[in-house]
């Protein structure tokens, strides 16, 4: 059974749908995140396993138990979930040690159990030092560690999580993915996490859910997302890539405006007119390829930008066609108007319609 389920889940405002028929199941322990553009209502469905908004249609479920639909709402303090906001909302006029062990107390926790399960989830949270110290002193990484552990200690059944780094720098958000997946695993809470940021996502999660426009358009492990998109929205949402068109004949596809053909993996045979296909850039080759890739054809460089750890290149295919984006190492230094063959490797070209 799962731990947590949405079924056809929806939410309207007047003709307006913000969530449109989204259904998922978690496992017990598992991490999955809602990821998507603004507006594609992730927020709003994160909102309604909380409790906050009730659904238009729709059921959602812990452990089999409906706690939510239009005809029933379980109150959000009888959820068994903790809830850590964008603006971590922890209370300015206490202690580090009493805004963690505060849903303790609210819970009538005996004393002397309450402050012994502070200082252990402090230590865990690496704020141990800092127990007597209110909000205003400490950095924006310290406060995110209070909220995580304001709403751990009180051993939620689902952990809710929304744009909970957004309001940090770039390098204390690598830094904070990285504590939030450490503490997941080691307490392996049922936890629901939203952002929009792709890299954040494919930091800390399990499973991804792609949201666009309200509709789920994929739920998958990071690797199957990135590498076997479903649909043309995921492929270009997650990471850069090359949204291309050609037709499959015999086992091959051939490239608008390239001749050579890429041979095919399982799951794709027979032929068709027209097939759209995500291939990212760092599986195109310019000069040559490594062993298995395969030629592509000729193409000239009509655009080039060097980010340090990789050239990114645009080519041309000389017979036409769209231009393509290709990732190469440093070394290879390429002017623009050079033209060059292009490699493919096959196993990363997914079909995406």
């Amino acid at each position: 059974m799962s731990k947590l389920e949405l079924k056809d889940l929806r939410k309207n405002y007047g003709s307006a749908s913000v969530v449109d028929g989204v259904s998922l199941q978690l496992r017990r322990g598992e991490l999955v995140t809602l990821l998507g553009p603004s507006g594609c209502g992730k927020t709003t469905t994160l909102r309604m396993i909380a409790g906050f908004i009730e659904p238009s249609a729709g059921a959602i479920l812990v452990d089999g138990r409906e706690i939510s639909s239009p005809t029933r709402s379980v109150a959000p303090e009888h959820r068994g979930m903790s809830m850590i906001f964008q603006s971590y909302a922890i209370w300015p006029n206490m202690t580090v040690a009493e805004n963690v062990g505060f849903g303790l107390q609210v819970r009538k926790t005996p004393a002397a159990e309450t402050a012994q399960r502070v200082k252990e989830m402090l230590d865990v949270v690496k704020l141990g030092p800092y127990a007597q110290r209110y909000p205003a002193e400490l950095s924006g990484g310290q406060q995110q560690r209070v909220a995580l552990a304001r709403a751990m200690i009180v051993r939620p059944e689902v952990l809710l999580l929304d744009e909970p780094l957004s309001n940090l720098d770039a390098n204390l958000r690598e830094e904070m993915a990285a504590e939030i997946r450490r503490l997941h695993d080691e307490f392996r809470f049922t936890t629901v996490y939203v952002t929009h940021d792709q890299t954040e996502a494919m930091a800390i999660s399990d499973r991804i859910a792609v949201l666009h426009q309200g509709r789920l358009e994929q739920i998958d492990t990071p690797w199957n997302l990135y590498n076997r998109p479903q649909t043309p929205f995921v492929a270009g949402f997650i990471g850069k890539t090359n949204l291309v068109q050609g037709a499959v004949q015999g086992g091959h596809m051939r490239l608008d405006g390239l001749p050579d053909g890429i041979p095919l993996q399982a799951g794709l045979e027979g032929d068709r007119a027209s097939l759209q296909a995500s291939i990212r850039p760092q599986s195109l080759y310019l000069g040559s390829g490594p062993d298995g890739a395969v030629p592509l054809g000729a193409v000239s460089v009509v655009g080039r930008t060097y980010l340090g750890e990789y050239w990114h290149y645009l080519v041309q295919p000389s017979a036409g066609g769209a231009p393509l984006k290709v990732h190469a190492a440093p070394s290879l230094v390429l002017e623009i108007g050079q033209q060059s063959m292009v490699y493919v490797d096959p196993h990363a070209v997914a079909a995406v319609q």
